[in-house]
């Protein structure tokens, strides 16, 4: 899987020509995917800046895994957030954030000179379709960014003034030149971070199908009214029997595969399979619990 259209490198220098306006990044990370959509040279690109992680999506993803990759993170030292732009879920810990863990030796400074009316600014960045517009509009409380279900909508940078005190810089999203591990691009595929025109539907359907019948198989049976023996079958059965059962055939009976595997990935996307997360952290101690978190 490759895409890096021209627009990507020119994102690049944008980042770096704007990093000194600014006094902390905002990395926003899909909860389902929290490492494949963590761009691997972001920590070159933002340098020594203080920077947040913000778990978007994460009423999309397994709880329990989103709790684990907030405490992983923790440990490696950043502030990390687990967040849901479209609901509003965790919002409100996000300035407090700011203030109190993120850049609280900044403010510390500025209160002694006298700047305490000086506003945080921060630049956002991530990945392609992982809701930095919706974080933006969610914190503005308006429709500043344009927002879209598919990648490479924001392709200019713009400011956004939230509150009295806060400055958001919102930059387009950005993708490296190769995906070296290849199971990268299938997650960031799987949830829609690369345009769907670049890659085989089927494919994807069936690899995406086996990916998550490994680890969510009772979500993928209770969707579908799969029984133990269906659901045991090699993908492209798989793929055929739900979409013989969805009635999703052509003249002959045979089923429109192409038609099941894009109704496939359009229902993972949504979250109708249940609360998925495809990659998990390597430890389990430390635990945050998300689903605890305040909502706005």
């Amino acid at each position: 899987i490759q895409w890096f259209p021209g627009h990507m490198t020119k994102t690049r220098r944008m980042i770096a020509a704007n990093l000194s306006l600014v006094d902390a990044v905002v990395e926003i990370l899909d909860a389902r995917v929290p490492q494949s959509s963590r761009n691997p040279e972001m920590d070159s690109m933002v340098g020594s800046k203080p920077r947040l992680l913000l778990l978007n999506k994460a009423d999309m993803a397994d709880p329990s895994a989103t709790s684990r990759w907030i405490a992983a993170y923790r440990k490696q030292g950043f502030v990390a957030l687990g967040m849901d732009c479209r609901s509003g879920k965790g919002v409100s810990n996000f300035a407090p954030a700011v203030r109190e863990q993120l850049l609280p030796a900044l403010l510390e400074k500025r209160a002694a000179h006298g700047m305490t009316g000086a506003p945080i600014r921060l630049m956002v960045v991530g990945i392609p379709n992982v809701g930095k517009s919706s974080f933006i509009n969610r914190m503005a409380q308006s429709k500043r960014a344009k927002v879209e279900d598919r990648p490479g909508v924001t392709r200019t940078k713009q400011w956004v003034k939230i509150g009295s005190n806060m400055e958001l810089l919102d930059m387009p999203g950005v993708l490296w030149p190769k995906f070296d591990d290849q199971s990268v691009g299938m997650n960031l595929a799987y949830t829609g971070a690369v345009k769907d025109d670049i890659l085989d539907v089927e494919e994807l359907a069936m690899n995406l199908l086996d990916e998550v019948r490994r680890n969510y198989p009772d979500l993928v049976a209770q969707r579908y009214k799969l029984d133990a023996e269906t659901l045991a079958l090699p993908p492209y059965e798989l793929m055929e029997a739900i979409g013989r059962k969805r009635g999703l055939l052509v003249r002959g009976g045979e089923v429109n595969t192409e038609r099941c595997a894009i109704m496939l990935v359009d229902e993972f996307r949504a979250c109708k399979w249940g609360r998925i997360s495809l990659e998990r952290p390597p430890q389990r101690d430390d635990l945050t619990d998300f689903a605890g978190e305040d909502e706005e």
